[in-house]
């Protein structure tokens, strides 16, 4: 079963589906090997801001990347502006969920499991010409990751990030510009 949340967004009405609960899709196994928890199943207040500021935004013909895509909401404004976009995500339902979404709002993108530890098919197409992450800098790890690959992706970074810990360590290591309350431009 699954919850559907309906949005405007880039002047369309977009249909989602997503899981009804993060929580019931804990799996102890996954998170005993990976501390893998499904983040991606959430529409997060982050990932609407970021879309809506990336709607905004001409973006045709331009290669766009979303890193921790999740829901994709972020990747789903920028094809609808007319991007070349490829988002991703580490876990495979999200990454599912999200062509599926993509498809039932006739929306045309390219949606890839990709690790930031092997992040070798993005940094392979790499200059992208822009760069979407939406509240991923939750753990450590995240932020040391996108920290290490994030100059090898080329582009600018549009982070949307609600104040988690390890925000604040991760934009001072960049150029960075306020863009709202909690979006930056990261260069």
């Amino acid at each position: 079963m699954q919850v559907e949340e309906t949005l405007e967004l880039a002047g369309k009405t977009l249909s989602l589906l997503r899981p009804p609960s993060a929580d019931e899709l804990i799996d102890e196994t996954a998170f005993d090997e990976d501390e893998f928890l499904p983040y991606w199943a959430e529409l997060w207040p982050s990932g609407v801001e970021l879309a809506r500021h990336v709607a905004g935004l001409d973006l045709r013909g331009r290669r766009v990347l979303e890193l921790g895509a999740g829901l994709g909401l972020p990747s789903l404004a920028s094809a609808i502006g007319g991007a070349d976009v490829l988002a991703t995500d580490w876990a495979e339902d999200a990454v599912a969920l999200l062509r599926a979404n993509a498809a039932r709002n006739g929306i045309a993108l390219r949606a890839e499991v990709v690790r930031w530890d092997a992040p070798e098919p993005l940094l392979d197409r790499a200059p992208w010409e822009l760069v979407l992450a939406a509240d991923v800098l939750y753990e450590q790890r995240n932020a040391a990751q996108l920290a290490s690959i994030l100059p090898r992706l080329g582009g600018v970074l549009l982070l949307a990030d609600p104040g988690r810990p390890f925000a604040k360590g991760f934009l001072d290591r960049f150029d960075v510009e306020r863009l709202g309350e909690r979006l930056y431009r990261v260069r």
